[in-house]
């Protein structure tokens, strides 16, 4: 979870937003392209609301006397929430430009532009929704700056878009933090010393290096999902060895994490403690790695789950509530934010069960599965896919 403004109650997990897809493109936040539009994947569709439901729970689950989360396997969704979503924000990247095959040329020119067009737009909508002052650190500035700083990798191969992805996940942080953080106890951070703020050094107005998601760090998902999304998201063989990779990269970065904390390496040293200390939104190289591990294996098994033939489609049909509620992430995500405020900040910093939870997640679910059945685009996609074609 992220440290609340000083003097808040128990913290929550922040709020976070996913991207859109193919065809039809819910234009929540997702990287536009003037490509055609393929077959829409059911897997990744149900992987997103699997990310909205487990944004829902990190925010209004019920906390536990001692801290965390009751039950405990809830604190499951904390933090892995948001890195599925922006995971998944770089897969649609990929499939709204081309998916294998990115364009070139006058094509990419329009796809850039088109993408910092709605990065605008989404900016202006997350100001918006900070202003209602509920207690979750809205995530759409930083998902704005993370879709300009991917528009350089739109052409670029998997192998260095998987560099450039393992370079926002450990030199990023090592850095920031070198630059944020003290070496030793008692010590100052660099910037700290420089300007006298406190250790460790954090900003909600920077989006970039120490505001929550900072967005030089939360790159590693947008990247990672952009180079899965150039792959051949229809082969088995692609999908299993998604589900193996990333269960390696989980269970050796939190492993390690868990190793070097218990051995005591990082004693003494803000610094070295920040590097490996794997809870939910520390940012540190191990939480980053292991949820890009999580968030490979989750979307891997729903692409196995829905494959083509009468098992995925049984499948498909059972979790059709869970896909439309991840086609219309924009609508669902601002809808909860809007509730929020208008029941008040209690529900967030003091549930007294599960309650609140399961009422969020029934009425997004049905809301979300009668709209697409009945009008397809969720209501707030559609406006900014309108906009977003008004202003090219």
């Amino acid at each position: 979870m992220t440290t609340p403004p000083h003097g808040s109650p128990p913290h929550h997990a922040p709020a976070a937003l996913t991207p859109r897809q193919a065809t039809p493109p819910p234009a929540g936040a997702s990287a536009p392209g003037a490509q055609p539009r393929p077959t829409r994947l059911t897997g990744i569709d149900i992987a997103r609301g699997v990310a909205i439901l487990g944004m829902f729970t990190a925010h209004l689950g019920d906390d536990a006397p001692g801290g965390g989360a009751d039950p405990s396997w809830l604190m499951l969704a904390d933090g892995r929430s948001a890195a599925l979503f922006a995971f998944l924000a770089g897969v649609s990247l990929a499939l709204s430009t081309g998916r294998t095959r990115p364009p070139s040329g006058a094509a990419m020119t329009r796809a850039r532009l088109r993408i910092t067009y709605r990065a605008g737009m989404l900016f202006i909508l997350g100001a918006l929704l900070i202003l209602l002052e509920t207690p979750l650190y809205v995530i759409l500035p930083a998902y704005a700056a993370m879709f300009l700083l991917a528009l350089p990798f739109l052409g670029a191969n998997r192998g260095r878009l998987v560099l450039g992805a393992a370079t926002c996940a450990i030199v990023s942080p090592a850095v920031i933090f070198l630059l944020t953080t003290p070496l030793h106890a008692g010590g100052r951070s660099i910037v700290g010393g420089w300007t006298g703020w406190e250790d460790p050094v954090e900003s909600e107005l920077d989006i970039l290096a120490t505001g929550h998601y900072a967005a030089l760090i939360y790159s590693a998902f947008i990247l990672l999902g952009l180079a899965v999304g150039r792959s051949n998201l229809t082969s088995v063989r692609f999908q299993a060895g998604m589900i193996a990779a990333g269960t390696l990269l989980a269970t050796v970065a939190w492993g390690s994490s868990r190793l070097l904390l218990d051995a005591g390496a990082a004693k003494g040293s803000p610094y070295l403690y920040h590097l490996v200390n794997g809870e939910p939104h520390e940012y540190s190289p191990v939480e980053i790695v292991g949820s890009c591990g999580t968030s490979l294996a989750v979307t891997g098994l729903l692409l196995i789950l829905t494959r083509p033939g009468r098992p995925g489609r049984v499948v498909a049909a059972i979790c059709s509530p869970v896909a439309a509620a991840g086609s219309m992430s924009l609508t669902l995500y601002t809808g909860h934010i809007v509730a929020i405020a208008i029941l008040g900040n209690d529900v967030v910093w003091y549930p007294e069960s599960n309650g609140v939870l399961i009422v969020f997640i029934v009425v997004a679910l049905v809301f979300a599965w009668a709209w697409r059945h009945v009008l397809g685009q969720g209501p707030l996609e559609r406006a900014l896919a309108v906009l977003t074609d008004t202003g090219r």
